[in-house]
């Protein structure tokens, strides 16, 4: 299946979880931080590997906001390697409100505040 790094606030942290496991059940490989980044591990490196393994990027946002300082370099990384020409798809998904950031706001989102089964079931359809 797919490699999927899922961009989250810390204060979405529980909400990102659960949507990870989700598109694990769904046989994707999920890079989430609280996974993948252990105690003494180079965040900045840890993610990296992460962006660069991933096929999509889950782009969380929520009533929270939808950019932290994490958050930003991880989907305009995504947006740069599209410009590239590298195949990564971001796919925003509105957890509990909010709105996307500006640059992406034509990108049709995963809506998981009305019916969060029906909100995973359009991303999974989403991801090849």
């Amino acid at each position: 299946m797919a490699a999927v790094f899922v961009s989250h606030r810390l204060a979405d942290a529980h909400a990102a979880e659960r949507l990870a496991v989700e598109l694990r059940w769904h046989g994707h490989e999920v890079w989430l931080d609280e996974w993948e980044i252990g105690l003494g591990d180079s965040i900045v490196e840890k993610m990296d590997q992460g962006l660069t393994r991933s096929t999509y990027l889950v782009l969380c946002y929520s009533a929270a906001g939808s950019i932290s300082p994490w958050m930003g370099r991880e989907w305009m990384s995504a947006l740069a390697r599209q410009l590239d020409g590298v195949s990564v798809r971001i796919l925003p998904v509105r957890l509990t409100g909010g709105t996307p950031p500006a640059i992406l706001a034509d990108i049709k989102y995963a809506d998981l505040t009305v019916n969060w089964a029906a909100g995973v079931a359009a991303l999974c359809a989403a991801i090849r």
